[in-house]
């Protein structure tokens, strides 16, 4: 029994510094430049994979072209995640009038997004990738296929600036800000 104890340990042990490299990985990995994000324009990526939303009904993100669109990768058992949801909602509530839309492309199941979108006020709409969607974000620059990562896209549809960790609100509000300028 001490020996299966000593394992567990050594297992619990191991499994959370796992956690804490994949936290640390998504929080100080920073894509960034544009250079890192696929051309848009040549292979539509992205904006012109179509995902279902709660109910069912599919979705292009292009769609949405014309305003300046976050495409917030995300899941309900990403704590970083749900850390940084609040933010969007706010900076939804903020600048949504002014032509800006997020979209949320869950990294899971319908059912635990609908429920998590109920408890934390989601007011953007959330689109469901399953793991598929992990797949989608390596040529945007996530090749750690981490989470939370969150490209941004001008009016024109062009990928600007792709992130993975959580954002703060004075990032985030810096990054969206000049966007409105054009």
């Amino acid at each position: 029994m001490k020996a299966g104890g000593a394992v567990a340990a050594v297992l619990g042990g191991t499994l959370a510094l796992g956690a804490s490299l994949f936290v640390w990985r998504a929080e100080n990995h920073d894509p960034g430049a544009p250079r890192h994000i696929e051309n848009q324009a040549t292979s539509g990526g992205l904006l012109a994979a179509r995902f279902p939303d709660l109910e069912g009904r599919e979705h292009a993100l292009d769609e949405w072209k014309g305003q300046v669109l976050i495409v917030n990768f995300w899941a309900t058992w990403c704590g970083p995640c749900r850390e940084e949801i609040p933010l969007f909602v706010a900076i939804e509530n903020e600048y949504g009038g002014r032509g800006l839309q997020i979209i949320g492309l869950a990294i899971d199941r319908a059912d635990p997004v609908r429920a998590f979108a109920r408890e934390f006020g989601i007011n953007y709409p959330l689109l469901i990738g399953g793991f598929e969607a992990v797949e989608i974000m390596r040529p945007l620059g996530n090749t750690a296929g981490a989470l939370p990562f969150t490209v941004i896209y001008d009016r024109s549809g062009q990928a600007v600036r792709a992130k993975l960790g959580a954002f703060s609100v004075d990032e985030l509000e810096s990054r969206i800000r000049p966007l409105f300028t054009n």
